[in-house]
């Protein structure tokens, strides 16, 4: 249609600078489709006549078929596959040419943890288990995990913008350092608002996790639900899972959320990690001080709508699991 709009307006005498103007169209583009139709007498394309594609659709088909099958190979074995099945000389260039044709690209493979026959199932039957409790119910839930915070160090990400002769460029390097300093961080949080955190250096055992739990899980438990019932969530941790720990939960009556193995996407607090993460990367803190002080504001600063949301995803996580028999979910 806009290349008959232009052979009309051609016709009508209007000059070609003024048609690409008027359609918003380079000059060359204008000249090119006139002058075809001045020799041809017709405004369709011709036929290219270049180089056919050494891979056909057929070809394409097939090749697809065996990287959805095998997504965890390199291109260049998907090469060597390539030229053995195929019979045709294939560079690697061209499968990864050809691997784009497919609405295929290489990405960075998310990080899940392993999980076994056994630990899908126990999920799978967990997630089945829990399925009736309402949001309500899940909003009566005081969740609560550990995580580690490292101070980083040089340029971050994993992606430099440079040249093919900038490879040895000592600013496109990415710098690591082999042992960070680091700081263990507990918190817990509820669909109610944050809860108490509490920062230390080195490991935690079980005694040290008793006192965290006497000195800021039951303080926040107060201030969060003012006396109204709750539940305790933990991971199953060395920590969490001894006896010592088991026997002081037992003793001070509080009711403890059984939770499956190897189970981080169905946590809401694992995301406000992460979110904290990618905030505290953003402000670069260079000391361990600086990096506490970070996490700490970016603690206080989650708001309660954020809250709620992430709470209220819980029966669409179980879900989840429950249509992937178990398996890692998004979250």
């Amino acid at each position: 249609m806009l290349r008959r709009k232009i052979v009309e307006q051609y016709q009508k005498g209007v000059t070609q600078r003024k048609i690409a103007k008027t359609l918003h169209l380079s000059s060359s583009t204008v000249h090119n489709i006139i002058r075809r139709f001045r020799e041809s007498g017709t405004i369709s394309v011709r036929k290219g006549q270049g180089r056919k594609t050494i891979l056909d659709a057929r070809d394409l088909r097939a090749l697809k078929r065996h990287c959805t099958t095998n997504r965890n190979a390199t291109v260049k074995e998907i090469t060597e596959w390539a030229q053995e099945y195929f019979q045709k000389p294939l560079s690697v260039n061209t499968i990864h040419r050809a691997i784009r044709r497919c609405q295929l690209k290489l990405y960075s493979a998310k990080k899940k943890p392993f999980l076994s026959k056994i630990h899908k199932l126990r999920r799978c039957h967990w997630a089945r288990d829990h399925l009736k409790w309402s949001v309500a119910k899940w909003k009566t839930v005081l969740w609560s995990d550990e995580s580690r915070f490292e101070v980083l160090f040089g340029n971050l990400g994993r992606h430099v913008i440079r040249t093919k002769e900038d490879k040895d460029n000592p600013s496109c390097y990415q710098r690591s350092v082999q042992k960070p300093a680091s700081l263990m961080v507990w918190g817990c949080m509820s669909a109610c608002g944050m809860g108490s955190l509490h920062v230390w250096k080195g490991t935690i055992n079980a005694e040290k996790y008793i006192q965290v739990l006497e000195q800021h899980m039951l303080p926040s438990r107060r201030h969060l639900f003012q006396g109204r019932p709750c539940i305790f969530q933990q991971d199953n941790a060395r920590p969490h899972s001894a006896s010592i720990t088991t026997s002081w939960l037992r003793r001070r009556r509080i009711r403890v959320l059984k939770w499956p193995v190897c189970s981080p996407d169905l946590s809401p607090i694992e995301n406000i990690w992460r979110i904290i993460k990618r905030k505290v990367r953003q402000r670069r803190p260079k000391t361990i001080e600086q990096l506490e002080a970070c996490i700490r504001q970016e603690w206080e600063s989650i708001p309660i709508s954020k809250l709620e949301k992430l709470v209220s995803s819980v029966p669409r996580r179980l879900l989840s699991v429950v249509r992937r028999r178990g398996d890692a979910t998004q979250w």
